[in-house]
């Protein structure tokens, strides 16, 4: 079975925000896929469906992201799944606006969600979608930029990764993590 983890905030106060683009691409799956997210045994959201054939497990925990590694933890140990099966999607300031960069492991990059998964599972080699959420008007206040939201001319070139990031988490599922970032690791531009 696959694992994928979509990282965001849950509630209402956080939809849309740069911090949960994880979230709305397992939101784009589910209505790819005609499911609906439900409590899950864990502190998370999920949907359990075959995707090409293969048993998938979709998650939005519920932790709050600096939590993020308590959900992932319990779905892990709970559906018996391995480290080597898992999928974790978030957001990357480090990455301009539009970029979508699969990685078979590394540091946290500063991505709060991922520094506690790292944490709680005591080791970093799992697979990561990093999608870039530009950080052109960062400067000092990083928590205050994440957790923005999108400005209009920003939206349509979201919209486009989004869409553009279910599909290669598809592929992911598909075809494995190799595939994948050989097909989809760039850069979009929005028409």
């Amino acid at each position: 079975m696959k694992l994928i983890v979509g990282l965001g905030n849950p509630g209402e106060k956080y939809r849309h925000t740069r911090h949960n683009i994880g979230f709305e691409v397992l939101d784009l799956l589910a209505e790819k896929h005609n499911q609906q997210f439900r409590g899950g045994k864990g502190p998370y959201e999920m949907i359990k469906t075959p995707i090409h054939d293969e048993d998938t497990l979709l998650i939005k925990p519920q932790t709050y992201m600096n939590l993020s590694g308590k959900a992932v933890q319990h779905a892990m140990a709970f559906y018996k799944i391995s480290v080597s099966d898992i999928l974790i999607i978030c957001d990357d300031f480090n990455l301009p606006l539009g970029t979508l960069r699969f990685r078979p492991g590394g540091s946290d990059g500063g991505q709060n969600g991922l520094k506690n998964i790292i944490q709680l599972l005591g080791r970093s080699d799992f697979a990561r979608l990093r999608l870039g959420i530009g950080n052109e008007s960062l400067k000092t206040n990083a928590s205050g930029f994440v957790l923005g939201k999108f400005s209009q001319d920003e939206k349509p070139v979201t919209e486009e990764l989004i869409e553009y990031a279910a599909k290669s988490v598809e592929s992911f599922i598909k075809n494995g993590l190799q595939k994948a970032m050989a097909d989809f690791n760039r850069k979009i531009t929005s028409p």
